[in-house]
């Protein structure tokens, strides 16, 4: 009966045994369970953040690429509105200038980039001379009355010949012809009330042709007088940069 009693007990205690070594056997499955899940996650977490770095990137792409269609587009607005203030100038040019205009003793262009007041030699001088005939000083009083309205700009008198070379008692070339003309503008715009500081002088003598010299015409256009329109360069794309590396 003790025997039996003992191996009843001892039963149960294998019962037992066997119910732990159950679960000892579930909690490790459980562990290897958790451990691949532990492993899928990690591989998920690897992939996601892989994937937020990729769309880090592609955020930071995209902003960079909206900045420079945002500055793209600033600077096509402004070179708009600057061009669309030049041809306000240009008309506004032609109407204070339309009498002459009209009148064949002056032409309003433009020429390399800059607007031009252009003026036949045969109106305001001799030939082989820098003294202003009384046409051509009434012509560029009428000049100078609209230019002094303008005090915010610059301007330049530039005289041009024909290629015919010249040499007497008073000048040695073409482009000592050139300037005393452009000297001889100078001065009588200023006097027509054109502020100095205004104004400045350059020859290009024969060296600047605006038409071919082989024919009687194209030499009379090339004597001439041009009063150009200084352009403001501080509004040219790139002055802010190029100031700076002037040391402003």
């Amino acid at each position: 009966q003790e025997l039996q009693a003992r191996d009843a007990d001892i039963a149960e205690l294998e019962a037992a045994v066997k119910k732990e070594v159950d679960k000892v056997v579930a909690l490790e499955a459980q562990l290897v369970a958790a451990r691949d899940e532990h492993q899928r996650l990690e591989a998920q977490i690897a992939k996601g953040e892989g994937d937020m770095a990729t769309l880090l990137k592609d955020r930071s792409r995209l902003k960079e690429s909206i900045d420079e269609r945002s500055k793209a587009l600033a600077d096509s607005r402004r070179r708009r509105a600057e061009a669309e203030k030049r041809v306000a100038e240009y008309r506004d040019m032609l109407m204070r200038f339309k009498g002459l205009i009209e009148a064949g003793k002056l032409d309003v262009r433009i020429v390399d980039g800059r607007m031009v007041l252009a003026l036949p030699m045969d109106i305001l001088f001799n030939s082989g001379s820098s003294r202003l005939s009384e046409e051509g000083k009434k012509a560029l009083t009428e000049v100078g009355a609209v230019l002094a309205t303008i005090a915010e700009r610059r301007f330049q008198v530039e005289g041009h010949t024909d290629n015919v070379p010249i040499h007497n008692e008073y000048y040695a070339n073409n482009w000592e012809l050139a300037s005393a003309r452009a000297l001889a503008v100078v001065k009588t715009l200023r006097e027509s009330g054109v502020a100095p500081q205004q104004l400045s002088a350059a020859s290009f003598g024969e060296f600047k042709p605006a038409a071919d010299n082989t024919s009687d015409q194209g030499k009379a256009r090339n004597r001439r007088i041009e009063i150009v329109i200084v352009p403001d360069l501080t509004n040219l794309p790139g002055f802010e940069e190029l100031n700076a590396l002037a040391g402003g």
